[in-house]
């Protein structure tokens, strides 16, 4: 007898390690995306020093994520993947290369200029391939009894292109508010200034793909127009979010505008769970229809239990330890 839904509670666990990653490595990355605008190469060592401690910590969530699929809805891994194989593989080179850069920047002399564009590189491709992914999920599979039969590159289409882009303009403006609590002075200020230009191209192309999604999927269509009272809490807190970020950057405020940054992200990815569920592998497969056997989600969620709690534990105390502002001259390497 089956006590638990635990396809549900699997759902849930890689949804939240999902939200994890993209709000802990996404300030990486974006760091990563302003690094060629930066005002000087002490800006840049700053930049790093600002993220180096973190962001390998950060991936943990991906790999949990990317584990918890494999392990409770195979079937989402064996289409997911072939759809996605180019673009899950630019994301992967553009992490490795941004995370080589992070030990050898520290260490190169004459190549360092080689060094600052793999670091921007690695993490420009990597966030605009996350973005392209988020794309194609919106406007679903071709399947066929459960295989995927679509083309290597039917994943690449003008919509998953501006979901790619949209994701480099959000991760830049969670990178930018990052540096504004995490450096002073003249660093401070340059990325202060760089906030609501970011937040206005976020927001355009939030409005945009808005618009355009309910032409993309007419399931999403009817779930947003025949629920009107609900649906739209997820982008009225999302814009309240964004007048918070705003509002406290006109005002000087160091921490404020990082904490509704990540607030808009939560929301925005909220309204997409909303607007998709219980599809895993839309337009066909619910997670209930992807899911492992019900032993084998129990076995791991028995192991997972006491996994989350260690990574939430180191996550919080490297976050501690390495609180407070970042110096020039003073950092991690």
């Amino acid at each position: 007898m089956e006590l638990f839904d635990l396809a549900l509670i699997w759902a849930f666990i890689i949804g939240f390690g999902v939200i994890m990653y993209v709000l802990m490595d996404g300030f990486d990355l974006g760091v990563g995306i302003l690094f060629p605008f930066a005002p000087d190469e002490d800006a840049r060592d700053v930049m790093m020093n600002s993220v180096a401690p973190v962001w390998d910590g950060n991936e943990t969530w991906l790999v949990l994520g990317g584990a918890g699929l494999l392990a409770a809805f195979p079937m989402v891994y064996s289409i997911l993947l072939p759809a996605l194989y180019i673009g899950v593989f630019l994301m992967l080179a553009g992490l490795i290369f941004r995370g080589v850069a992070f030990e050898f920047r520290f260490k190169a002399n004459t190549s360092r200029y080689l060094w600052n564009w793999a670091f921007a590189g690695g993490s420009t491709v990597a966030a605009f391939a996350q973005g392209v992914v988020v794309g194609a999920y919106i406007e679903g599979f071709e399947t066929a009894n459960g295989v995927y039969v679509g083309d290597a590159l039917d994943w690449l289409t003008p919509f998953s292109v501006l979901t790619g882009l949209g994701l480099l303009a959000g991760y830049s403006l969670l990178g930018a508010t990052w540096l504004v609590l995490k450096t002073e002075g003249y660093i401070q200020q340059w990325a202060r200034r760089l906030v609501t230009p970011l937040l206005i191209a976020v927001l355009a192309v939030f409005a945009i793909i808005s618009i355009w999604t309910p032409f993309v999927d007419a399931f999403v269509r009817d779930r947003w127009f025949n629920n009107l009272t609900l649906i739209w809490i997820f982008p009225a807190l999302g814009l309240a979010c964004a007048y918070l970020i705003f509002r406290a950057t006109r005002r000087h405020q160091d921490g404020m505008p990082f904490v509704a940054t990540m607030g808009l992200f939560i929301f925005t990815y909220l309204g997409l769970i909303v607007s998709k569920w219980p599809y895993v592998v839309p337009p066909d497969y619910t997670l209930w229809d992807a899911s492992s056997a019900y032993e084998s989600q129990l076995f791991l969620l028995l192991g997972l239990l006491f996994v989350i709690p260690v990574v939430l534990g180191y996550t919080a105390w490297t976050y501690w330890v390495f609180r407070g502002k970042v110096k020039a001259g003073e950092g991690y390497h």
